[in-house]
């Protein structure tokens, strides 16, 4: 980022190393792989909470954007005109079907489905 735009901006770099584990679904067998991953932020801080900072947005991502691309199958989606206004409404049905202390997202989404306007007002909203 030196000899950017940015460089005034960023105030720390946090280089994260990891390990990754992945199963594939073919055979069931798991590989490793590790990888790194940089970290910009506009102030300075210590290790730890740098490290609590990036597991709460890995925290986020696997759960909220996890349902939303593999539940909302939001990563297929064709639409290109206001895609965030969508991108909102599943966020809407997200914390809906969340509060309503939804187990399994992908089931009961269809079940709800099924089940018509008149089941949908007798869930919690607020």
């Amino acid at each position: 980022m030196a000899a950017t735009e940015w460089q005034s901006l960023v105030k720390l770099v946090v280089c994260v190393s990891r390990d990754v584990l992945q199963r594939h679904a073919k055979d069931g067998l798991w590989s490793s792989t590790s990888e790194v991953a940089y970290y910009a932020t506009n102030f300075r801080m210590a290790a730890r909470p740098a490290a609590i900072a990036v597991r709460h947005h890995w925290h986020v991502e696997n759960t909220l954007h996890y349902i939303r691309d593999v539940t909302f199958q939001e990563d297929q989606s064709r639409i290109r005109h206001n895609p965030g206004v969508f991108a909102r409404l599943r966020s809407f049905a997200y914390n809906v079907l969340r509060r309503n202390k939804i187990s399994t997202f992908s089931q009961d989404r269809y079940a709800a489905a099924l089940a018509g306007f008149d089941a949908l007002t007798e869930w919690c909203f607020s």
